[in-house]
């Protein structure tokens, strides 16, 4: 039994191709009941996004459960798997385990150390949760795959400073007013770049949002997805006096907003400061409105500059980041290797206990005219003597089955030893099918270095 990750994402696939293979969220219940009807599937999980489609499965054989999941993407979107192939990334086993950390530690998102793919993995979690596909092997996988983002969260600088040109503006408008919450914004034009902005601004604690456009219809679009308010561009000069931050993304080939109209609404705003980001290209903000005292207008090359600097620096921190990721990776995989001697420490304890109640019986029925404390008492030895016997072979048994060179020979050899294969052959044993967590030693379960 295995974990394997089968995808495509931005790295490998345009949108044109990405949007052809996505699930949509009211979709996904269905979609991974009929994933888990193809053979040898045991777990599954199904995230979708704008930039990534993956399938997270806990599978009987590797190379089968790669197969079917890759027929099943097929089928269910109707697209030949010849053209899906190039695209189709798949990484099974500890390459597995290793991906779903770094993809929930954003390291390989888009813009490193984004926090919007964490939150994507979370609701993907909660509906396979709730349509009952997944179980001890991806349970384990994606909490602890949350565990370590939440690591690399709290022992990196990875998710600190701007790295788009819309995050960069708003974190220069801290800088400048500090605190956000309460300032009036205008954004003039309706563009993605204006709403990427604007939504960064209303995760910084702005409130009032304006919306110009020469389209009023979709100002008043953008508006109301904001809870702002929409006017009309003709009107946009008269408003100037109500902003602080001005973003500017029109996509009109001259300068829309001109010195002698800042002017006038800084004198009627008492010279209180405004604040202007330029995210137009060509520039739409004339430059000489920057030589105006508390004006601070800012275009997209100082923005970028800035992207930069903190790119380089995501990037260093990144590095620690892969670091946690490869300890977290190892503590994983000792807890899955662990998995590997639960059956038999489940056959050596059934075998165990049918000889004590077998010989407790013929010592019983011999020692007649003992009263049911003395019976009781004679039990409770004999459970402690098996219990003594078994604890050093037990530990054994749990220690080397956590180690990659040593497991899989152990194992062999104890059931070898206590013979264990051809007692499970007798008529009417039944072998335990699902693994018993409890029986896992402590030092494999969950890291205590949990931050979320």
């Amino acid at each position: 039994m295995g974990i394997v990750v089968v995808g495509l994402s931005h790295k490998t696939a345009p949108i044109e191709v990405r949007e052809k293979l996505n699930f949509p969220e009211n979709t996904l219940p269905d979609s991974l009941r009929k994933l888990m009807e193809y053979e040898g599937i045991r777990e599954s999980l199904i995230v979708s996004t704008c930039n990534r489609v993956e399938i997270y499965a806990s599978v009987q054989d590797s190379a089968q459960g790669i197969d079917r999941i890759k027929q099943f993407i097929s089928e269910y979107h109707g697209l030949p798997r010849e053209a899906l192939e190039q695209s189709l990334y798949v990484y099974p086993d500890a390459q597995g385990v290793r991906h779903t950390f770094r993809v929930a530690s954003s390291l390989d998102s888009l813009v490193l150390g984004e926090a919007q793919i964490l939150g994507q993995l979370k609701d993907a979690f909660d509906i396979a949760l709730k349509t009952k596909t997944t179980s001890t092997i991806l349970n384990k996988l994606i909490k602890k795959a949350i565990s370590v983002a939440k690591r690399v969260r709290t022992e990196t600088r990875l998710a600190e400073g701007a790295v788009s040109i819309s995050s960069a503006a708003v974190e220069l408008a801290k800088k400048i007013f500090g605190d956000l919450n309460g300032k009036n914004v205008m954004l003039l034009g309706a563009g993605e770049m204006a709403e990427l902005a604007a939504q960064h601004l209303l995760g910084n604690g702005v409130k009032n949002i304006m919306v110009a456009n020469r389209t009023f219809e979709r100002a008043e679009e953008l508006a109301k997805e904001f809870k702002g308010d929409a006017i009309r561009f003709e009107h946009f000069p008269d408003a100037l006096l109500m902003v602080d931050i001005l973003i500017c993304a029109t996509g009109a080939a001259h300068y829309v907003v001109k010195r002698d109209m800042v002017s006038r609404a800084l004198k009627e705003r008492r010279n209180k400061p405004i604040f202007m980001i330029d995210i137009s290209n060509p520039r739409n903000i004339d430059p000489e409105v920057d030589k105006i005292d508390n004006v601070y207008l800012y275009d997209i090359d100082d923005l970028q500059s800035k992207v930069n600097v903190n790119t380089e620096g995501r990037a260093k921190e990144a590095e620690k980041a892969e670091e946690i990721v490869t300890q977290e990776v190892e503590t994983y995989l000792q807890w899955e290797r662990a998995l590997d001697a639960v059956p038999t420490i489940v056959d050596l304890r059934e075998k165990v206990e049918d000889v004590r109640k077998r010989e407790l019986e013929k010592a019983l029925g011999s020692l007649n005219g003992i009263s049911e404390d003395q019976k009781r008492a004679v039990d409770l030895m004999s459970q402690s003597i098996v219990n003594k016997l078994l604890h050093a072979p037990l530990v054994v048994l749990k220690l080397a089955a956590s180690s990659p060179d040593s497991g899989d020979n152990t194992i062999a050899i104890a059931r070898r030893l206590f013979n264990l294969d051809k007692e499970l052959k007798r008529p009417g044993h039944k072998k335990a099918v699902e693994p018993d967590t409890a029986a896992i030693p402590d030092e494999s379960r969950e890291s205590k270095s949990k931050c979320r």
